[in-house]
């Protein structure tokens, strides 16, 4: 599978996620606006933050018929968890083989207390309801970001 680009249709794609839900890109085609955020691991300190942010300003997304999806390689139950306790009112995406992560091409070298291992880098991607890739954000830094994406929002 090819990666996605900018301006471009983004490939459809199936995928399990909270509350017994299979997600498809399709479903949402042509009625609302998908924001896809990647991040590293559920339950540590910037993705609980991030989280909670997209939480927080989730009826502002909503009320712009956008649906906000979360992804990392994190289990289903540790997804279900994740998104209990942080009351997300949004789906989190479990990828454990990686394939969203490949089409998004988000999966990248890191160092880790001075070891070098593959993972999540922090990013988010904004799919309009026709299917289009209309922005991405690559080494997200918390602080700030959902108030940027809510504003490429805003501007669709």
């Amino acid at each position: 599978m090819s990666k996605v680009e900018l301006g471009k249709v983004v490939p459809d794609f199936e995928a399990e996620a909270t509350r017994n839900k299979t997600i498809r890109l399709s479903d949402y085609q042509g009625e609302k606006n998908v924001v896809l955020y990647f991040y590293p691991k559920d339950s540590t300190p910037g993705c609980t933050t991030e989280g909670q942010d997209f939480r927080d300003n989730y009826r502002k997304f909503t009320s712009r018929k956008t649906v906000i999806l979360g992804v990392s390689r994190d289990s289903l139950k540790s997804h279900e968890n994740f998104r209990t306790r942080q009351e997300f009112p949004f789906d989190l995406i479990s990828d454990p083989e990686e394939a969203l992560c490949q089409l998004f091409d988000v999966i990248k070298m890191k160092n880790m207390y001075g070891k070098k291992v593959r993972g999540i880098e922090r990013s988010t991607f904004l799919i309009d309801k026709n299917g289009i890739l209309r922005n991405e954000w690559r080494k997200v830094k918390v602080k700030g970001h959902v108030e940027e994406v809510l504003e490429a929002v805003k501007n669709l």
